[in-house]
């Protein structure tokens, strides 16, 4: 496909062509590439920016060596609308006429824009076919508005005899390209600031859509490609994708995955690597000779392997006699089954047939009955519980709770009372336990018996005693029942009895009685008390009373102590209290020392330590006891 191409020959671009000035140079620094570069002459430097030296050996162009084609190119990144492109060929910095010799390489150019690095997938902007050493240009301008990603310069050698005047080898011998147009996809104008319509490449002069993004189609692009068709031009076809839903316009991608045998995002690779089916997840059979089978339905088009049957020869032969091979579609064995072997197609073992006797190879029943253990047609089921032996024809002992279903023992135990491997007799006795009944029961809450087989003891332990044997003394300064209790302060912190919790050298100082659990009173002096009763031999102390001074005395007139045995105030109670050891607070309507006054008559009820009536006065009296009339009128409305 051919652009609109127009040739400007400017030798300073801002004078003589200033209307190309809005556009940018979109070459400028990106990636560059050639075909055979010559030495040092790398592609890049076609795209620095730099051409004030258009010497050979000026450092400031790109060369390729002499072949028969000549390519260069240069990625702007991703597609762009494009305007012209100017290209600065080399010119040895001597005049530029039919007798400069770089005329005769630049001579028979093309110049193609492309969304891919082919240029045979772009258009060709300008294929000069006319052009002479005396006319040939150089610099020139290109006008080709047109959109694509990659600006591709070719020139070849490839039809002898050549024009007049044209080398005998193709060569590029670039000092710039410049390509320019819009930064910005999507934009045209002179200033790149209007913007094209909607899924559309348009002109970068007007607003003609050129073509339609990919995905799309029609004049002004507003259609999605259908039919099952996709991309640029819809032109492409979509792959297998699930249900035959249309694939994306844009992309080729199924949404829903791809039908059976196929795979990849666009669902157009059919399974291979002898797979099949949903995902080409399925793994292929054994088909005949190690060919791949269908990438749809897994069926192997040559038939199965040796030893293997079914559509998708995934299933294995049983035992046919010889070896013989079983048929490839329903599995069956021609000539009977192997020894050990029975069934249509030979794939179930015979049974336990009694004295190891093949079983009838159709039916698979046994010729002279079954094995020990086993019973059944096929002497295939093992006995019942209950039962052993041949055929399972013996019962399994009385007192047995499921017996050896080959030899009768009673492996799983005996009813409750009996023993023996038959359990044909009696339990242990005598609080003893075990297979000989020859270990002793530990100490079981009541004496009772322990379990004649593990030992533990069915209603827990006595006082003292822990474990399911309970077998083990309370430890860690505990005793009693399940050894719950925790020790009292025995003397020099040793444990106490793991029984009762008595301490076999009496209580550290501070405590007293059979488990050295309660506390001293405050004995005179800090005397201990008497490791039994808690009595403090010497009296109390200030502020205590009673035979243990655990007691606290009450609220003595001026602060003295109360009598250590009995409590008593000598000098009577503080304000506030009374009674005989000076603890009770005064009753309602008292107050003062051992509340020997009487609250104000008027009073509501009088604070217990200064008569203040802080309750409040009845009706008609004020002041704060109370002892003033009050001041009120009463009026009567009628």
């Amino acid at each position: 496909m051919y652009a609109v191409v127009m040739l400007v020959c400017c030798s300073w671009v801002a004078l003589l062509c200033p209307s190309v000035l809005a556009y940018v140079n979109l070459a400028l620094h990106k990636f560059a590439w050639q075909s055979h570069t010559w030495l040092s002459y790398t592609a890049h430097l076609a795209v620095d920016g730099r051409y004030t030296d258009l010497e050979w050996y000026g450092g400031q162009c790109a060369s390729t060596s002499g072949t028969q084609t000549a390519e260069w190119r240069v990625d702007l990144g991703g597609v762009r609308n494009i305007h012209h492109v100017f290209i600065q060929y080399m010119t040895g910095n001597n005049v530029w006429d039919e007798n400069n010799r770089y005329t005769w390489n630049f001579l028979g150019f093309s110049v193609y824009i492309s969304n891919t690095t082919n240029k045979e997938d772009g258009v060709s902007c300008l294929r000069d076919t006319n052009y002479t050493r005396a006319t040939i240009p150089n610099p020139v301008n290109i006008i080709c508005p047109y959109h694509g990603r990659y600006v591709i310069y070719y020139n070849n050698r490839t039809h002898y005899p050549y024009p007049e005047g044209y080398s005998v080898y193709a060569s590029s011998e670039l000092c710039e390209v410049e390509v320019y147009g819009c930064p910005t996809p999507g934009r045209y104008g002179d200033n790149c600031s209007l913007l094209c319509p909607e899924n559309c490449y348009c002109d970068v002069i007007g607003n003609t859509c050129v073509e339609c993004v990919s995905g799309y189609k029609g004049h002004l692009c507003y259609e999605e490609c259908a039919g099952h068709t996709y991309g640029v031009h819809c032109n492409q076809s979509c792959g297998k994708c699930s249900g035959g839903v249309q694939c994306d316009h844009v992309t080729g991608s199924c949404p829903s995955g791809c039908d059976p045998g196929m795979y990849g995002d666009k669902c157009d690779l059919a399974c291979g690597g002898y797979t099949y089916g949903v995902e080409c997840k399925e793994l292929c059979g054994n088909c005949s000779n190690g060919q791949p089978c269908h990438n749809v339905d897994g069926s192997c088009p040559s038939g199965c392997d040796a030893g293997a049957y079914g559509s998708t020869c995934k299933q294995s032969c049983g035992n046919c006699r010889n070896g013989v091979p079983c048929h490839h579609v329903d599995g069956t064995c021609p000539t009977g089954c192997d020894a050990g072997a029975y069934g249509v197609k030979c794939k179930q073992s015979c049974g336990n047939c009694s004295n190891g006797d093949t079983c009838n190879d159709e039916d698979g029943s046994c010729p002279y009955g079954c094995e020990v253990g086993v019973y059944g047609k096929t002497c295939d089921e093992a006995c019942q519980s209950g039962r052993y032996g041949i055929s399972c024809a013996k019962a399994c002992g009385q007192n047995c709770q499921g017996c050896n279903r080959f030899n009768g023992v009673c492996e799983f135990g005996c009813h409750p009372g009996w023993t023996g491997i038959f359990c044909e007799k009696r339990k242990c006795a005598g609080h003893t336990y075990g297979v000989h009944c020859n270990q002793s029961c530990g100490k079981c809450s009541g004496g009772v018996q322990c379990d004649h087989v593990t030992g533990s003891c069915p209603s827990g332990c006595d006082p003292g005693m822990y474990g399911d044997k309970c077998d083990l003394a309370c430890g860690g300064y505990t005793y009693g029942v399940e050894c719950k209790e925790l020790c009292g302060n025995c003397s020099n912190g040793q444990p106490c009895h793991n029984v009762d919790g008595s301490c076999p050298s009496g209580c550290d100082a501070g405590a007293y009685g059979t488990t050295c659990k309660q506390s001293c009173g405050n004995c005179r002096n800090g005397v201990p008390c008497h490791h039994v009763d808690g009595t403090c031999p010497s009296g109390c102390d200030a502020g205590a009373y009673g035979v243990k001074c655990k007691q606290s005395c009450g609220n003595c007139s001026n602060g003295d102590t109360c009598n250590d045995v009995d409590g008593k105030c000598p000098y009577g109670c503080e304000v506030g209290v009374y009674g005989k050891t000076c603890d009770e607070a005064c009753q309602s309507g008292r107050y003062g020392i051992s509340c020997a006054k009487a609250c104000g008559q008027n009073c509501q009820g009088c604070n217990r330590f200064n008569g203040v009536c802080e309750f409040g006065c009845h009706p008609g009296w004020t002041g704060i006891f109370c002892e003033k009339r009050s001041n009120y009128v009463i009026r009567y409305f009628l």
